[in-house]
């Protein structure tokens, strides 16, 4: 079942529809290019990296989950920029929630800075956080190609893939799980504990 989050006004939808037509441009974006391979970058640099280590990687979720904990609150996240782009996803595989993008951070790897927020509809109406995805526009629109795959905490984006919709364009995403366990992985793309039954 896919469901609006009942709050989603017009405007929030003009702001989202505009948001996702913003893709397509920053598809030309330089800015929006990584090459996923910066050895220099300590969030990124393989083993080497104290974040690629079990260890590492689990100290890194956690400043990550402290961090975006301030989302909790979805007028925060509105506030700071994510608009509603999509309905509450699920599949056989699960749940997604229902996206939030902040179009300024399309192509971040900051692992303080996801393009998208998860929400799964509460049954008061109301919006829980459940994790984030980071989002970046494969440069070339290519699916044969992959040169600018970025990453996060070692772990590689996946894709590239195909848009979702007419408005997307060719792309790269992670979805990391911080505030609701996936029996599936922290990386994987669907929950099977997302229902957006509410």
């Amino acid at each position: 079942m896919r469901r609006h989050l009942p709050t989603v006004t017009a405007t929030v939808t003009a702001a989202a529809t505009a948001a996702l037509a913003g893709f397509v441009l920053a598809a030309s974006a330089p800015a929006l290019a990584h090459d996923g391979h910066d050895h220099d970058d300590p969030v990124t640099r393989p083993a080497a990296s104290a974040a690629h280590s079990r260890a590492g990687a689990g100290a890194e979720l956690a400043r990550m989950r402290r961090d975006l904990a301030r989302y909790t609150d979805v007028e925060v996240a509105l506030a700071d920029g994510y608009v509603p782009v999509s309905p509450c996803e699920v599949s056989p595989e699960g749940g997604m929630g229902v996206h939030y993008l902040n179009p300024a951070l399309v192509g971040s790897t900051d692992p303080l800075a996801p393009a998208v927020l998860l929400y799964e509809p509460t049954a008061d109406g109301g919006a829980r956080l459940l994790g984030a995805e980071w989002f970046a526009v494969d440069a070339d629109q290519d699916l044969a190609t992959d040169d600018d795959r970025p990453s996060l905490l070692g772990r590689a984006f996946d894709g590239p893939m195909l848009g979702h919709s007419p408005d997307m364009p060719v792309h790269y995403d992670l979805h990391v799980w911080l505030f609701e366990p996936n029996p599936s992985g922290v990386f994987a793309a669907w929950n099977p504990r997302v229902d957006c039954q509410g």
